[in-house]
């Protein structure tokens, strides 16, 4: 995990740290499209090959009911019942010959599927 992290909103031990990478990546992102306020928001359902899925999205808004974590200005939202299930994750972003991704390192994943996109616990 990296340092370096804050959470615009305390969690206790229910943390998400941002990798280096992933805050440059979003950076870059939120720059192109002239887009500053952009925040990536994570969440988790039910469904993949695993049991549950990331699901990864823009937004501009956060809910009354998020909690929005920080690295260098750029900011990831969660939602409190996917929280539970991501408490303690990195948020990556990795650039691999079969193509560039954001990643979730969930410690909580007892097992996942080869595509990173779902997981069980």
């Amino acid at each position: 995990m990296t340092d370096a992290f804050a959470s615009s909103t305390p969690t206790g031990d229910r943390q998400v740290t941002i990798s280096d990478s992933a805050a440059a990546r979003l950076a870059q992102i939120f720059e192109t499209e002239d887009k500053p306020d952009m925040m990536l928001r994570i969440s988790v359902s039910g469904g993949g090959c695993s049991g549950f899925q990331y699901g990864f999205n823009f937004e501009e808004t956060a809910a009354e009911d998020d909690r929005v974590f920080e690295r260098d200005g750029v900011k990831v939202v969660i939602d409190e019942t996917s929280l539970d299930l991501l408490a303690g994750s990195e948020i990556d972003y990795a650039e691999e010959m079969v193509g560039s991704a954001f990643k979730v390192n969930n410690p909580n994943a007892t097992a996942g599927c080869g595509c990173g996109a779902s997981f069980s616990i």
